[in-house]
């Protein structure tokens, strides 16, 4: 099994970017449904966790921002290219204090990179234990064996109800470019779910 960490760091300390889930209509299509829930919830602030090289946070509507990465590396180069952005801020997770929350965590394109799973689930708390009122989480959600590469498919979603069954899933966005093997690049099996918190759950 590889580490997810040391992955990522050795990616970017070779100048390779975020992935093609980051670029092209992907990530225009990821940034139209998060600039719409920034939107419709009237957010006042948002935690990322996963910001990669940056370039999604180029597409989002500017916000008091926290971008967490596994990747040093990724998170100089992010302070250096948004150094002129004072409301965004760029933390390793070992350095997020534990009091910090945000009235959206997003994690896009994330949770099927972690393949331990003592990380998945580190992961999973602290995206639900960092939030206010909503968690958007952009992901494929089904079960595949494992194969020993950089990508483990999980259904997420059964974690959560058994860990935060407070939290409701009240909004499914499937992607409208399926994933399709000889397109790599240009489709993706992650979908949007949403979760609210249960004071938004049950608002209305």
């Amino acid at each position: 099994m590889i580490n997810s960490a040391e992955y990522w760091e050795k990616r970017y300390k070779r100048g390779r970017n975020s992935g093609s889930g980051s670029y092209g209509r992907l990530a225009r299509f990821k940034a139209d449904v998060i600039n719409r829930v920034i939107a419709e919830t009237r957010a006042a602030s948002l935690m990322d966790f996963g910001c990669g090289d940056g370039n999604q946070l180029s597409l989002m509507t500017p916000l008091p921002y926290v971008g967490l990465d596994v990747s040093r590396t990724a998170l100089a180069a992010l302070r250096a290219r948004f150094a002129d952005q004072p409301l965004y801020r760029f933390l390793h997770p070992d350095d997020l204090p534990g009091n910090l929350r945000c009235d959206i965590t997003v994690s896009g394109d994330v949770i099927y990179h972690l393949v331990e799973d003592e990380v998945f689930e580190t992961y999973m708390e602290d995206l639900f234990q960092h939030a206010l009122r909503f968690v958007v989480i952009y992901s494929s959600n089904h079960e595949e064996p494992y194969t020993g590469s950089h990508i483990r498919h999980r259904r997420f979603t059964d974690f959560i109800a058994a860990r935060f069954p407070e939290w409701r899933r009240v909004l499914h966005i499937p992607n409208p470019y399926p994933w399709d093997p000889a397109r790599k690049t240009e489709t993706t099996f992650s979908d949007f779910h949403i979760f609210a918190a249960p004071a938004q759950a049950g608002a209305g």
